[in-house]
């Protein structure tokens, strides 16, 4: 059931004070009776995790490697996208939020539910860039921190492909169709598309059926997700600085207390696994509870949403182990209420 929270007077970045309403939805266990897990949503998901419409229903659900019948799950709406519909919250202000805004919001919406210690927050895309900014601002919150194809900082790479995708929603006569399409082809790879269509055409119109993929992509993306919302999340992808705008990511990751588990995929174009083995690298020197899992796809970015046997593979482990403590009554869940 979707319910909110309203955040009252809060100060974004910009220093405009304004009051935040934020949607979210629990599934499983009840939060006083199981550990709980923060999931963040990418850029055009919402707080429908699990159940036959749930995005992430693959990795999340009864039995399966977050097991609601084990776990309490927590999914919070990044504000404005869009997901409660037409009376959703929108921001003429947008551009005045940051990243670190969103995880102030989730930080200060966790004190007013009275949970002071989540098992774990995890999340994909941006929703794994704000599982980093959530644990940088609050480091004790959380013993694991599951930042999946993602980065801790917006990368000049990343900003450039945000910076087209702003000009296609700014000046495009179908913009969210357009910029779909456009996002798609970073989304995926080369090699991709190559296995999908192997250079084929379609018999009753004659287009390549890669364009006709393209153009389904758009046209879906148009019927769920409005302008504003893609405007919102598409700046937000370009706000992502874990150091608070020093420089210093690095020395900030380290401050985190919990687990880390970098999850990246080998052939991401949009989050480069590169700039996550490097950050793996360095800052293993300086915190020594840190991992990183690699999948192994031609798939690209979406490579965190189709390869879910490589997925349940690397985060099994992490969520057995609560299991197993939680049977011999050692669970590490606080709920202060």
């Amino acid at each position: 059931m979707l319910q909110e929270i309203t955040i009252e007077n809060f100060k974004n970045s910009a220093g405009t004070v304004q009051d935040i309403h934020l949607s979210y939805q629990f599934f499983g266990k009840k939060p006083t009776e199981a550990p709980i897990i923060l999931v963040n949503h990418a850029l055009t998901g919402n707080s429908l995790v699990t159940g036959s419409k749930g995005w992430w229903k693959e990795l999340i659900g009864k039995n399966k490697c977050i097991d609601i019948n084990r776990f309490c799950v927590l999914a919070f709406n990044i504000p404005g996208n869009g997901f409660k519909g037409p009376e959703d919250q929108f921001f003429e202000n947008y551009k005045e939020f940051r990243l670190r805004d969103i995880a102030e919001i989730q930080a200060q919406a966790l004190e007013k539910l009275n949970i002071t210690k989540l098992f774990a927050i995890i999340g994909g895309s941006i929703g794994g860039a704000l599982a980093w900014e959530l644990a940088v601002l609050k480091p004790e919150l959380a013993e694991n921190i599951i930042p999946i194809a993602c980065d801790y900082k917006s990368t000049d790479w990343l900003v450039a492909n945000c910076r087209i995708q702003g000009h296609i929603l700014n000046n495009s006569s179908n913009p969210v169709h357009d910029a779909r399409m456009h996002a798609m082809t970073f989304y995926r790879t080369p090699q991709s598309l190559a296995q999908k269509f192997e250079g084929k055409r379609n018999r009753e119109n004659q287009a390549f059926e890669v364009e006709n993929w393209l153009l389904h992509h758009g046209e879906k993306l148009k019927n769920r997700f409005t302008l504003p919302s893609y405007k919102l999340m598409n700046h937000l992808l370009t706000t992502i600085d874990i150091s608070d705008g020093t420089g210093n990511h690095l020395e900030a990751a380290s401050r985190i207390k919990g687990d880390i588990h970098i999850v990246t995929v080998n052939s991401d174009l949009f989050f480069l696994a590169e700039e996550n083995w490097n950050s793996y690298v360095e800052l293993s020197l300086l915190k020594n509870n840190i991992s990183i899992h690699e999948i192994r796809s031609i798939h690209g970015h979406d490579a965190f949403l189709i390869e879910t046997d490589q997925l349940n593979k690397f985060l099994k482990p992490i969520f057995q182990s609560t299991i197993q403590a939680n049977e011999n009554n050692t669970s590490r869940t606080v709920w202060a209420g």
